[in-house]
């Protein structure tokens, strides 16, 4: 089983709205901190979200705040992002991870999904 698998990419125009699903293994979901990242063409994966395991704290890039929610359902191992008011900028492929202690670099994160792609047009 792949620890992680997103779902809900597509393509939407300036404005409208996405919602992110992303499934994991119980291995790779019980008792973890789940980050959502995004890698637009020629650039570097950058954070986007991160929610603790609990789900008490959230986290959120400055260029997604307001406009993002990430959430999570513990009883189903899957994890979520509500993209609304999305932007051309937010084209990406968008990547959920799990368990990390320093949600902010990619490389501290441990278990990776394949990605999904999103694209805003203008």
């Amino acid at each position: 089983q792949m620890p992680l698998v997103e779902s809900g990419g597509g393509m939407v125009q300036a404005g409208g709205s996405l919602r992110l699903s992303c499934t994991a293994s119980p291995r790779t979901f019980s008792s973890y901190a789940l980050g959502w990242f995004r890698q637009a063409p020629g650039k570097e994966r950058a954070f986007v979200a991160a929610i603790s395991w609990g789900g008490a704290k959230t986290y959120y890039a400055d260029s997604v705040k307001g406009r993002f929610t990430i959430s999570r359902d513990n009883a189903e191992n899957t994890v979520y992002l509500q993209m609304n008011s999305l932007r051309p900028e937010d084209t990406a492929v968008y990547f959920c991870a799990s368990d990390s202690t320093n949600y902010y670099s990619a490389s501290e994160w441990r278990y990776w999904g394949q990605g999904t792609q999103v694209t805003v047009s203008s």
